[in-house]
């Protein structure tokens, strides 16, 4: 018996597809037998025809004749259509994507083949049971189960994963964007760290300024003393004492008001501000990189 190199129920499937086809054709062909006996019957009534009358009633056959051939042909060709369909809509629930190759279906040797195939199948000396043909199922169309499950678990998984790439995107451009503010705050901190670098800086220079002017003073004073020598070794080493005294106290003087520009700089809101801004884009950026590594890993 000729094969057609397919599994046992593919070639039933084969054989079902050829009985309706064949079934088709013989309805066809009696149709085209029927516009022959109407011709004999209706138009060859006469013994004797003129060659007008000839070429008439052929131009009547083959009119009739053209007309169901083409009916047959265009109804074949539109059940191939949906013969392919179903096995494509198969296929899709499967995520395969079938080929098909025009070219093989003018391959003689084929077609022989198949013509081998069904003189083997429908010879009336070797009948065979006639396969149930009413409403064949195919299973992930009309059926649940397993393969049903399988293809919403691949759906499902797909939009997770789709979900997952847009969360990690977004997640990747707020570390992107609190790095960037970040960057930004410590340039700020660092410029007003500056800013007081340079106000103590200058009241440092103006305590200085006034030091020296006191000493000066002093000088100018103990000079005087001297010059003048109006004044008792006693009375110079009490102004040396009070000058020492003084210096003492304005360093003191300076250094409490060095230590009060930090705190009054520190209380500020400007830099209470800052800081909090900077601890709190700390503790997003940690926050940002844990989750980022998650989901990395999750991926």
């Amino acid at each position: 018996m000729a094969e057609l190199g397919l599994n046992e129920h593919h070639q039933n499937e084969v054989v079902n597809y050829m009985r309706f086809a064949r079934s088709k054709r013989g309805l066809r062909l009696k149709t085209v037998d029927s516009c022959f006996q109407d011709l004999k019957e209706s138009r060859l009534a006469e013994e004797t025809f003129t060659a007008d009358e000839v070429a008439d009633v052929l131009s009547g056959l083959q009119t009739v004749v053209h007309s169901e051939v083409e009916s047959e042909l265009i109804h074949t060709a539109h059940t191939n259509v949906l013969l392919l369909r179903q096995l494509f809509e198969q296929a899709e629930r499967w995520y395969l994507k079938l080929r098909t190759d025009v070219s093989e279906l003018e391959n003689r040797e084929l077609l022989e083949q198949v013509a081998e195939f069904e003189k083997a199948e429908f010879t009336s000396s070797r009948k065979k049971p006639i396969i149930d043909t009413a409403k064949p199922k195919l299973v992930p169309l009309n059926e649940g189960g397993t393969a049903e499950l399988l293809n919403k678990e691949i759906l499902r998984l797909q939009e997770e994963n789709e979900k997952l790439k847009s969360r990690l995107k977004t997640i990747e451009t707020q570390a992107t964007n609190a790095l960037d503010e970040k960057a930004m705050l410590e340039r700020a901190l660092q410029d007003l760290q500056l800013d007081k670098g340079k106000q103590e800086d200058l009241i440092k220079a103006q305590d200085l300024s006034d030091l020296e002017n006191t000493v000066a003073a002093l000088k100018s004073e103990f000079e005087k003393t001297l010059n003048n020598k109006t004044e008792s070794e006693k009375s110079l080493e009490e102004h040396l004492v009070t000058a020492k005294h003084e210096l003492l106290r304005v360093q003191g003087q300076l250094s409490l008001a060095e230590k009060e520009l930090e705190k009054k700089f520190q209380q500020t809101a400007a830099y209470r501000n800052l800081k909090e801004m900077l601890t709190r884009k700390n503790d997003q950026i940690k926050e940002l990189r844990r989750r980022l590594a998650k989901h990395e890993a999750e991926d």
